[in-house]
């Protein structure tokens, strides 16, 4: 059984669709078209589809002749590829079904069979396939008992057929001449009287030869497979499947081929993966609330689905959750639904809610035009909704981290540090660095929209142990129309001065920092500075003035004293050839100076429109 897969992230440029399109899918179905003795199975993901589509008809027709024709079968799974063990049931079977009523709708089939978007499994998933008419699937060939052959799975007495797929024939194909991969197969299998049934999905070994063009890979590929098909019977899935009596039973374990490890283990090491994650769960939670209009619940679901995609959880070298644009389409999606969501009245509010699923509350400020979520570590910002453009400002990725690192804190807004004077834009050992510790969150006033949060002296402060560990921070949010107040009420609760630099960093997410993506200034009031966005300092002024040229919003940073500030723009996985921008940290320094039981207030505010 051969087969063929192919997704692509929403986000990709046409330039990546074009080619994935001219080096992997193209040649593979117009190959297999000449030689009609050999049956395939096709499975591409329905965002894949819905852009050859659009920009190849044509070949949709070719699709509709190999079907009619009986040589390829079309097989489902989710339409936008999403890690199935972390839907909820109901998105597993909508995606499943959204697949299945696009290939029916286009191709006059319904799907027996699917691929498991990103190769992901777990037992539980057999119960939501059955339940959308999916007969078999297939996982690779590790997880099958010696020798790998065709099984049953059950769960919750539901029973599904598991194909292996031999990733050791792929490789081999790879790297080998395919006649001489087909006679050592039929020595391995010779003077075995017992049918051999053998899944192969070559992928893209034909679109990665540097040394030949795809189309002549193929062509040498299947004119060794018609050479030996006095050997070999080429069939689907849907018709072997038929003739299947008895099976032997298997329980897999969790298995992978795609993630290297456990999608929940990726949001651990990965808190920008758990934030999309816990922005789905949310968004799930705000449709399932919708009553009395299913056309409205129904294209607030639509757009989650969209963001379900496997590309914003999985650190892939070359893409996914590496990848700002990726990320910002899921982001876009799961605003989309929750602008729909709204649509027939909203009125602001602030709640106490654990939103990113780690057993403490965090504070949501949820506006008309901005959402500000506020955790108690650091009490920081760790999301800023602009809901008229669909944007986190908050969606950022720190620098590529060693495995042992993976799970640092995510990039915040406010993140404070306490440095020395003289380190100026230096975070040094001498610092005190507040993002890790944690606030108790004292007053939440839903009727004044204010969150409080407070942080005592260090308990070692009086030994001396820890940098300006006398030093009591008191924090409180405020969220008005389109701006975002913060007010610092800094004490010294020891018994000298002190004398230090207040550094609230502020990450800011962008489309990038190019000169048609970013501009940066003065505060309007202050005299005009061409100001670079990878990196500048600016001395002495009340405030920052960011234009988001691609989205035509305006971001307005105001202080109420002199103060200086550090841009610098934050890229990550080098790995990367595009897209390697995350966002324009902005460093400003307060000066504090104040003597034994004093108090020192200031205030920052952030206002956004467009």
């Amino acid at each position: 059984m051969l087969g063929s897969h192919a997704h692509l992230a929403r986000a990709a440029r046409d330039e990546e669709f074009e080619y994935m399109y001219k080096t992997q899918v193209k040649p593979f179905v117009v190959t297999l078209y000449k030689y009609p003795k050999i049956q395939a199975s096709l499975h591409y993901s329905g965002i894949l589809l819905h852009r050859i589509e659009k920009s190849h008809p044509e070949f949709f027709m070719l699709l509709e002749d190999l079907v009619s024709r009986k040589q390829i079968e079309l097989l489902g799974g989710g339409f936008y590829e999403p890690v199935l063990p972390l839907l909820p049931l109901q998105d597993k079977i909508g995606q499943i079904e959204l697949l299945t009523t696009y290939l029916r709708r286009q191709f006059g089939k319904r799907p027996q069979g699917c691929v498991l978007p990103a190769q992901v499994w777990e037992q539980n998933l057999v119960g939501p396939l059955t339940t959308c008419g999916m007969a078999y699937t297939f996982l690779d060939e590790q997880w099958f008992p010696s020798p790998a052959i065709p099984c049953l799975t059950e769960d919750q007495g539901k029973l599904i057929t598991v194909f292996p797929v031999s990733d050791t024939l792929r490789l081999a194909f790879a790297q080998q001449n395919p006649r001489q991969v087909l006679e050592n197969l039929l020595e391995t299998t010779s003077g075995d009287h017992d049918a051999h049934v053998i899944t192969l999905f070559p992928e893209r070994f034909y679109a990665e030869r540097e040394d030949s063009a795809p189309e002549f890979v193929l062509h040498a590929f299947f004119e060794a497979l018609s050479d030996f098909d006095t050997h070999f019977e080429f069939t689907t899935p849907g018709k072997i499947f038929k003739n299947f009596h008895t099976l032997p039973k298997v329980y897999f374990p969790y298995s992978t081929t795609q993630f290297g490890s456990a999608p929940r283990q990726c949001l651990i090491d990965y808190p920008e993966a758990n934030g999309i994650y816990a922005k789905m769960m949310f968004t799930h939670i705000l449709i399932n609330q919708l009553r009395g209009d299913k056309e409205r619940k129904h294209s607030a679901r639509e757009e989650l689905w969209k963001a379900q995609a496997y590309d914003a959880f999985y650190p892939a070298e070359n893409g996914g959750i590496y990848r700002s644009a990726v990320r910002k389409a899921a982001y876009k999606a799961l605003l989309s639904a929750e602008k729909i969501t709204r649509e027939n009245g909203f009125t602001p509010s602030l709640i106490s809610f654990d939103f990113d699923l780690d057993g403490e509350r965090e504070a949501m400020f949820q506006g008309e035009y901005l959402n500000c979520y506020i955790q108690a570590t650091g009490a920081s910002v760790f999301e800023l909704d602009y809901l008229p453009r669909c944007w986190n400002y908050l969606d950022t990725f720190s620098p590529e981290r060693a495995p042992a690192q993976r799970a640092s804190t995510r990039r915040n807004a406010f993140v404070d540090h306490l440095a020395p004077l003289e380190a100026r834009f230096t975070i040094s050992a001498d610092s005190r660095f507040c993002g890790d510790e944690r606030f108790e969150l004292v007053e939440l006033d839903k009727d004044r929209g204010l969150a409080r949060f407070c942080l005592s002296p260090l308990n070692d402060a009086p030994s001396g142990a820890s940098p300006f560990g006398n030093i009591a921070l008191d924090k409180t949010y405020h969220l008005e129309k389109n701006a975002l107040c913060l007010r610092y009420i800094l004490s010294n609760q020891g018994t000298t001065p002190a004398c230090f630099n207040l550094v609230p960093v502020i990450d800011l997410s962008f489309p990038g920092d190019g000169e048609t993506m970013l501009r940066l200034s003065r505060s309007p009031s202050e005299a005009k500075e061409s100001i670079t966005p990878d990196h500048a300092v600016l001395t002495d002024t009340n405030g920052l003035y960011v234009q988001d040229l691609r989205n035509e919003v305006t971001l307005n940073l105001l202080f109420d004293r002199r103060v200086d500030i550090e841009i610098r723009s934050i890229t990550s996985c080098p790995k990367l050839t595009t897209d390697v921008y995350q966002s324009t940290c902005i460093s400003p320094l307060i000066p504090v100076s104040f003597a034994a039981g004093e108090r020192f207030e200031t205030e920052i505010r952030l206002q956004i429109s467009h």
